[in-house]
């Protein structure tokens, strides 16, 4: 019972470091006297939004271009909102799911066909979000429960009045989290993949597992071999965005044949340098790397073999207990 309430203590603790580390200090005061959640004390106010008759190609290019994984849809004319498209909607069109049939079915297999089409074609349209009337708290507790990685912020008309991701929350805790360790909140069970992987059947793995990123380890041999846990890069699913959203997916088209582009292996787009941590390194200043990097998932290795791997959802988990 006693930890219990010191970890109680420390999360509140935290949270009011949150509240201290606010972009807009004064603004959050105002907002506080209007009575409106502390959310907003952190959220992102300015959200780039795109209109449903949007092609998917459209945006796949903003969303590459402004180093985003997520994008709100929102109606012209009302500003509500309408859906949102995801990094994982984008796998899920080029092969990870049902969404493929657009290219498959619909296109009979043409891929710049395909892209083309509206994104209403493949956004999420079920949305889960916040009001502006949430707390902090709130927003952990759903994106943990939900299994989301952003929330769109909404006010009493459904209009977007900001957004907030586990990446956001990230930042704020870097340097903070001085307890925690990576070996008590890193996943151990992981799914990995060779370097001979389409980008297919990597689209594949990441949608059905609901998976961002796949360490990359040796290339699989018929029998055990210590070279099969050594870590020689990772895959995002951002990664493959950037594949699809530039030049580097269209200049393997010839026919217009998707298979052109998804039969592209993992190693013409995996990132081979891979920043990793060790089991003893503390969540503060994993934190810290993440918001020095720009990355939201780091492998743990000992002598570069694959222990594990821990994300922003994990640091969450950890502020959340």
């Amino acid at each position: 019972m006693v930890i219990r309430l010191e970890k109680m203590r420390k999360n509140r603790e935290t949270r009011l470091m949150m509240k201290s580390r606010s972009r807009d200090p004064i603004e959050f005061e105002t907002h506080l006297a209007e009575h409106e959640g502390d959310i907003m004390s952190i959220a992102k106010k300015e959200v780039i939004t795109i209109p449903q008759s949007a092609t998917i190609k459209e945006a796949a290019d903003l969303m590459v271009k402004n180093k985003f994984r997520r994008l709100p849809i929102t109606d012209p004319g009302s500003g509500k909102l309408r859906g949102i498209i995801t990094v994982m909607d984008i796998l899920d069109f080029l092969g990870g799911g049902d969404k493929y049939q657009l290219i498959e079915k619909k296109h009979d297999g043409n891929f710049l066909a395909a892209i083309n089409e509206p994104v209403r074609e493949i956004m999420t349209r079920k949305v889960e979000v916040l009001n502006s009337k949430n707390s902090i708290e709130d927003a952990v507790t759903k994106m943990i429960d939900k299994k989301v990685g952003a929330l769109p912020i909404i006010d009493s008309n459904e209009k977007i009045v900001g957004i907030i991701s586990e990446r956001d929350f990230a930042l704020i805790l870097s340097g903070v989290l001085t307890d925690e360790t990576v070996e008590d909140y890193m996943t151990t069970s992981l799914i990995k993949t060779t370097p001979g992987t389409r980008v297919e059947g990597a689209s594949k793995i990441m949608v059905r597992n609901k998976l961002r990123r796949i360490p990359i380890t040796g290339e699989e041999r018929k029998t055990p071999h210590p070279e099969n846990d050594k870590l020689v890069g990772i895959v995002t699913a951002t990664d493959i965005l950037n594949f699809f959203g530039n030049s580097a997916a269209f200049e393997k088209i010839i026919t217009n044949n998707a298979d052109e582009v998804l039969n592209t292996t993992l190693n013409d787009i995996m990132t081979q340098n891979v920043v990793t941590t060790s089991i003893y390194t503390k969540l503060g200043d994993l934190c810290s790397i993440m918001e020095k990097e720009g990355i939201g998932g780091i492998p743990v290795v000992r002598d570069n073999e694959l222990l594990g791997i821990i994300t922003e959802s994990d640091i969450l988990r950890a502020i959340s207990e």
